[in-house]
């Protein structure tokens, strides 16, 4: 979870960097402080929403269980403002650092930068749709050397560029910059730490959401904070504040316009920021272009990770509003071949799309900032509203710093955190033009949208609705306690598999047939889809009667999972089970040998593990326990 949510709230410093210093100035550290303190305190809102409700949709989640249906999707519907957004600012700005390698530079310039956007944003769709998977080794991998290499940026510019003398020289309160520019900085800001609510949408897939939510929320936190306020010192201390390009090289000085106090960091680099404070480190020669090709890669690596996980994110809480009768049901539909949500993942492609050709990262980041403050203040009265309706429901975490009110403790951090985003969100409606043309208009389209769909389908808009799933048979029983665990993939149901496993267990041993269902990522795992779910059953039900027939003990169970391994080692260890009996009958496709998912229990090894295939027999074995074959 940390590793996944750096990578989102991590990946902004490539861009914010540049947008908020055009603003703030020599304040630029000290905005990203103060806007770092508001997401402090909403991180602690949403590690207590995350943990009491581990589903997708974050604030729209929290909203309905406070609330009722129209604030949720009020939430929802900013919140997938936010998720378009991230699709469009991260994929705009692959190509600003790809353009470090040589050929390359008019990627950072218009319209390339838009050719190589759009093309980021299609592949990704069209992976997606095929069922692109993450892999959360490369997840966390890729967020430490990320951390490290942010570290180690600061720590050689502290080395070689700091100095404390120039960064209080260049604030002149109130004039460098102005107020109206500070407090336009200020709300601009928030667009760095946004992504939090990656963790609120992971937070179902977590075995312990009230020790590891909060976790992973306050190690992001400190990282995020620590990050921002070294590297804008040190980019203030390489491109510092000057009069209309006074100290700076003839070209950097035409990318600052009209005269005044201006920062190449928000002019010249305003699209690749971190290049742009590399380049004035002092560095020079083949270690320079070393050190800018491979921040160039790490960046872009990032962003791209980054516009990717925006994509699972909108999928997630599309499925969730359209689950919930929120958004029709073409939402939640899966593609006939790959099972993944095909019209979402275009649609919001799409509407992503649109935001890049526009090729503005000014506007791009002021529309981030509408919907993220939304969405976050009504994740924070949430919070509020839980502790007076619910005071007696269990919290695995519970926000410090409270006060209490007529029997309720209501949470300090929430309510401070709820002040803060709402006047930021106000501050980007009243300064930002584009908040007022578009962030507008897109909440009451939305707002409508929902109303008449409501209307059409005659439900209350107030109240909440769940689409409807089929009831699983009387008989249908959770896996318990077994001895013999025989995985099954598909339609395809093997007596002989039943028979091998329970001749190892004996007569009076216990078959346990499983079924498992992988869940694509673009999907929440408590996802619909019914068909699988069916066919599931309809093939456990088919090796109940075959057991029954042979007169072996059988007791089947349906797994939903990513990742197939490590769903059948925790189930063996969670039981105790002997022998995990793998036959390449009801193996996946493309597994009949020792695929991934055979490989993994082999180097796990839980229990005894047999692998049964047409030609041979191969055993795997804990240690200390002889091969079978």
């Amino acid at each position: 979870m940390f590793a996944t949510a750096y990578g989102n709230v991590g990946s902004s410093i490539y861009y914010a960097l540049g947008l908020v210093a055009a603003h703030a100035l020599g304040l630029t550290p000290l905005v990203f402080l103060f806007a770092g303190g508001l997401f402090a305190l909403t991180a602690k809102t949403y590690a207590e929403g995350a943990s009491m409700y581990p589903e997708a949709g974050g604030s729209s989640s929290f909203a309905r269980h406070a609330f009722n249906d129209v604030v949720s999707f009020f939430a929802g519907w900013a919140l997938s403002l936010d998720y378009i957004l991230t699709i469009a600012i991260s994929a705009f700005f692959v190509p600003h650092y790809l353009s470090a390698f040589p050929g390359l530079h008019a990627l950072n310039h218009n319209p390339d930068d838009i050719f190589g956007g759009l093309i980021v944003v299609a592949a990704l769709a069209a992976l997606n749709i095929r069922g692109l998977g993450e892999s959360a080794k490369l997840n966390f991998i890729l967020a430490v050397v990320d951390l490290s290499t942010q570290v180690l940026l600061v720590g050689l510019g502290v080395f070689l560029v700091l100095n404390p003398a120039l960064l209080i020289h260049q604030v002149h309160l109130g004039t460098v910059p102005t107020w109206s520019e500070l407090i336009f900085a200020l709300s601009l800001a928030m667009l760095a730490y946004t992504g939090i609510e990656t963790v609120a949408n992971m937070a179902e897939e977590s075995k312990d959401p009230g020790t590891q939510v909060p976790r992973a929320v306050n190690l992001v936190v400190l990282a995020v904070l620590g990050v921002y306020a070294g590297i804008s010192v040190v980019a203030l201390s390489a491109l510092p504040v000057v009069h209309h390009g006074v100290g700076y090289s003839a070209e950097l000085k035409q990318s600052f316009g009209q005269p005044g106090f201006a920062t190449a960091l928000g002019h010249f680099y305003e699209n690749d920021p971190i290049l742009g404070v590399i380049s004035h480190m002092g560095l020079h020669g083949a270690l320079l272009k070393g050190v800018q090709l491979y921040v160039g890669v790490l960046a872009a690596t990032i962003l791209f990770i980054a516009t990717n996980a925006g994509m699972i994110g909108i999928s997630r809480l599309s499925w969730s509003l359209a689950e919930h009768r929120q958004l029709p049901r073409l939402f939640s539909a899966l593609h006939p071949v790959y099972r993944t949500p095909w019209f979402t993942l275009v649609f919001f492609s799409l509407l992503a799309c649109t935001l890049i050709v526009y090729g503005n990262t000014e506007v791009l980041g002021n529309l981030y900032s509408f919907g993220a403050m939304l969405s976050f203040t009504t994740a924070h009265a949430a919070i509020v509203a839980l502790r007076v309706k619910d005071p007696g429901r269990e919290r695995p975490y519970a926000t410090g710093w409270g006060v209490h009110i007529r029997g309720c403790t209501i949470p300090l951090t929430a309510v401070i955190g709820g002040i803060g985003t709402a006047a930021a969100w106000v501050a980007v409606t009243v300064l930002h033009p584009e908040a007022k043309y578009v962030g507008i208009p897109w909440m009451v389209l939305g707002m409508a949208g929902y109303f008449l769909y409501r209307r059409q389908q005659q439900l209350d808009p107030w109240l909440s609705y769940r689409l409807p799933r089929p009831e699983r048979p009387e008989d249908f029983q959770e896996l318990e306690y077994r001895t013999a665990l025989v995985p099954i993939f598909g339609a395809d149901v093997s007596a002989a598999a039943l028979r091998g496993a329970a001749r190892l267990i004996g007569e009076e041993g216990v078959v346990y047939a499983i079924f498992v269902l992988p869940v694509p990522r673009q999907l929440s795992l408590e996802s619909g889809l019914e068909e699988e779910e069916a066919q599931g059953r309809s093939v456990l039900e088919s090796a109940r009667i075959q057991a029954r027939r042979l007169g072996i003990q059988v007791r089947t169970g349906l797994i939903r999972t990513r990742n197939p391994g490590a769903a059948l080692v925790e189930e063996a260890q969670r039981v105790h089970c002997d022998v995990i009996y793998w036959s390449t009958i009801h193996a996946p496709a493309g597994e009949r040998g020792i695929g991934p998912t055979a490989a993994y229990l082999l180097a796990k090894r839980p229990c005894r593990v047999i692998i049964e295939s047409e030609r041979a027999a191969v055993a795997g074995t804990a240690p200390a326990v002889p091969a079978l074959a």
